[in-house]
């Protein structure tokens, strides 16, 4: 079984809701806390690793999507292959796409587009691109297609996506709680492009996902984010670099508005990059422990939000080197308080929190409001674990307060996150007795983590 927690107030104790709906608030703490917990390991002397990270998830789930919008096939080669991209090379599949492993390669995969067709059904799983940005692809079938998810993925907003698909003249059907999965999306006669407003406050994804499938629409798409706030706005520019290279028009020069012309996509052979912010945990882990932590195949430059990683950590105390394409961290074991605005990267947060809590001063992490519609409200989530482990948090109301403090062993919840799962890992490199529940939930975006993180510590 899975735990489909939703956090509550700091230190809170609430029930922990089992996926086959049974409510466990009735079972005694320590059999919800200690099932199935991962015993985070110590680290007993300075690290000394390289550690091989697999491709990015969010390069990799684009890189699919085009591929399936192409005009001939396309290679991704050293694409990730977790929890997130499978579902949507599987989502792909059932919209039409073949997408096949090629024999003899490390994993690369082969895929040929064909014309989306319906009636198809979607899993989403817990993955936000699958959920955002295959719903416009669903308005280019020629029939309906249902999208639903796990239960974590049914309190993560979609309405800005389906406002926007209605008002470009798609059918759209809600079958619970309005504005969140799950929904079938039926394409009309009218399906042509043209303009469309989105709120993309809650999340980058909801214009990328429009983004991808512009170039399909017959009259192109020009979108306008008519939000308070843009979050991750480096994902954006992500999704129009990897439309550029496929040989798509975007012009992005107005603030805030993306217009893309109805060019063909073009079909490639493309090499993803590491995901970036899965390197995140172990090269902190040098901050946190001391000694060197080496991550090859690093970009000199990228569009990932992790590529901030080596400038912040220079001003939490690590020293950094780029040798080539090898990225290293160098830490004493002794961690700086900052105050970081992170609203291009928030899905460094989870992370960077987890060192401020062994910091020598407090830490405030800005711009990120967007985070409590994640996999889980991480900023709650972040708050409540902290807490649990003895140190202090508070949310503010665009991020988090940490105040370093004293901390001792507990379990962390996870909450079906996996940027929560490796939190844990890293504050247990310091704090003995911390164990993780379900660490599996790693598997997101980083099949072998528990193997990866034992062998960077030897």
């Amino acid at each position: 079984m899975t735990t489909q927690d939703r956090p509550g107030p700091a230190g809170s104790e609430r029930g922990t809701t089992i996926t086959d709906g049974t409510d466990r608030t009735d079972l005694p703490e320590d059999t919800v806390r200690d099932h199935d917990a991962w015993p985070a390991p110590l680290a007993t002397a300075p690290l000394d690793a390289t550690v091989e990270v697999p491709g990015s998830k969010s390069l990799t789930n684009r890189y699919l999507v085009l591929a399936a919008l192409a005009d001939s096939p396309g290679r991704l080669r050293s694409p990730l292959r977790s929890r997130d991209t499978l579902l949507m090379a599987d989502a792909l599949r059932a919209l039409g796409t073949r997408v096949e492993d090629v024999p003899g390669s490390a994993g690369d995969w082969a895929v040929t587009p064909a014309p989306l067709h319906g009636p198809a059904e979607v899993e989403c799983g817990l993955a936000g691109t699958v959920m955002r940005f295959l719903p416009a692809l669903a308005a280019l079938a020629d029939g309906p297609v249902r999208f639903d998810g796990d239960a974590g993925a049914r309190v993560r907003p979609m309405g800005p996506v389906l406002t926007a698909l209605r008002s470009l003249g798609a059918g759209v059907e809600e079958h619970g709680t309005p504005g969140f999965l799950p929904f079938t999306v039926t394409p009309g006669a009218e399906v042509r492009g043209g303009e469309v407003e989105v709120d993309a406050s809650g999340s980058s994804q909801f214009v990328s996902g429009l983004l991808l499938a512009a170039p399909r629409f017959a009259d192109g798409l020009t979108i306008r984010h008519v939000g308070a706030s843009l979050p991750s706005l480096p994902h954006i520019e992500m999704t129009v670099a990897v439309l550029r290279a496929a040989g798509v028009e975007v012009d992005d020069s107005e603030p805030a508005v993306w217009r893309v012309a109805p060019d063909p996509v073009a079909g490639r052979d493309v090499r993803v990059e590491p995901d970036l912010s899965n390197a995140a945990p172990f090269l902190c882990a040098a901050l946190v422990a001391g000694g060197t932590v080496r991550v090859p195949g690093w970009p000199a430059r990228t569009t990932q939000p992790g590529g901030l990683l080596p400038g912040i950590l220079e001003r939490m105390g690590a020293s950094t080197r780029l040798d080539g394409d090898v990225l290293a961290v160098t830490g004493t074991g002794h961690v700086r308080g900052v105050d970081l605005d992170l609203h291009a990267a928030g899905e460094l947060a989870p992370t960077l929190a987890a060192v401020a809590t062994l910091a020598d001063s407090p830490t405030r992490l800005r711009g990120i409001a967007h985070l409590r519609g994640h996999e889980t409200d991480r900023l709650a989530a972040l708050t409540a674990e902290i807490t649990r482990l003895g140190g202090q948090a508070q949310e503010t109301a665009d991020g988090i307060v940490i105040t370093p403090r004293p901390m001792h062993g507990a379990t962390v919840r996870t909450y079906a996150d996996h940027r929560m799962a490796t939190a844990g890992a890293l504050i247990g490199l310091a704090v003995p007795g911390v164990l993780v529940q379900d660490v599996a939930t790693t598997a997101k975006t980083i099949p072998d983590f528990v193997g990866l993180w034992r062998g960077m510590l030897g």
